[in-house]
């Protein structure tokens, strides 16, 4: 009798188990794919269906590129500094596991300031500065993490993005146009500073100029502890640093 009460109880408790996992899981994927809803989409310029490659923009010019004195004179319209303003956007983007189900960890921030310096046709300067602890996700808990452990925002307050080699414009495309265009830069993030290259689209508005692009971020190059957390949330070793950067004239 007390050999059965006592097989009863670990069927009990198994069944317990696999009910919670079930639970948990189920929850997890009903929280994600329909509470949650879908992760925010990277961020990019409005007009990049139009975008082309950086070669078939420069040579899609025609007499532009054959004109030296027309390369100047649009490169005359945008020489002169350029400062960061309202609507400009930096984040983060990581693949995680949740509870056994896939996920996008995003967040992002407007508090970015920063410069760019255009003389004829080539950017000679840009730096920018994000203030680290206002980057905010979805979720109270991956922000508490991502200030504490992971980033250690209250000792490394602020990360930056500054260009180390001039940035050839070429012959520049038409308003509304985009263009790639390839940068070298060193990239400081949780108090490390390393020498970063990467694509970004550009495009002029009426308005001004708006960059967009991603950075890849390989945790350990700068010192950044894994986000995974607890056994309950694990990601890859690496994430993109993605931006939206909005330009007027000084």
């Amino acid at each position: 009798m007390a050999r059965s009460r006592s097989r009863r109880l670990w069927m009990w408790l198994l069944g317990s188990v696999v009910a919670l996992a079930v639970l948990v899981t189920g929850g997890t994927w009903l929280y994600i794919h329909v509470l949650q809803g879908p992760a925010p989409a990277p961020l990019s310029l409005k007009s990049a269906a139009s975008s082309q490659p950086s070669a078939s923009a420069t040579t899609a010019q025609g007499s532009d590129s054959n004109s030296g004195s027309a390369t100047a004179m649009r490169g005359g319209a945008i020489a002169g500094s350029w400062r960061v303003v309202s609507g400009s956007v930096v984040g983060y983007r990581v693949n995680e596991v949740l509870a056994g189900q896939n996920n996008v960890a995003v967040g992002r921030t407007s508090r970015i300031t920063g410069s760019m310096t255009v003389q004829g046709a080539r950017v000679t300067a840009a730096s920018f500065t994000v203030q680290m602890a206002t980057i905010k996700s979805d979720q109270s808990e991956r922000d508490a993490q991502f200030d504490g452990r992971i980033m250690d925002t209250a000792a490394f307050p602020t990360g930056t993005l500054k260009l180390t080699s001039p940035i050839a414009l070429g012959s520049l495309p038409a308003a509304g146009v985009v263009k790639t265009y390839h940068v070298t830069a060193d990239l400081t993030l949780h108090g490390h500073k390393r020498a970063v290259t990467f694509a970004l689209q550009a495009e002029r508005t009426s308005a001004g100029i708006e960059v967009s692009g991603s950075i890849p971020i390989v945790f350990a190059d700068w010192s950044i502890s894994n986000p995974s957390f607890a056994g309950f949330v694990t990601t890859q070793n690496h994430g993109l640093l993605e931006f939206l950067v909005k330009f007027s004239k000084s």
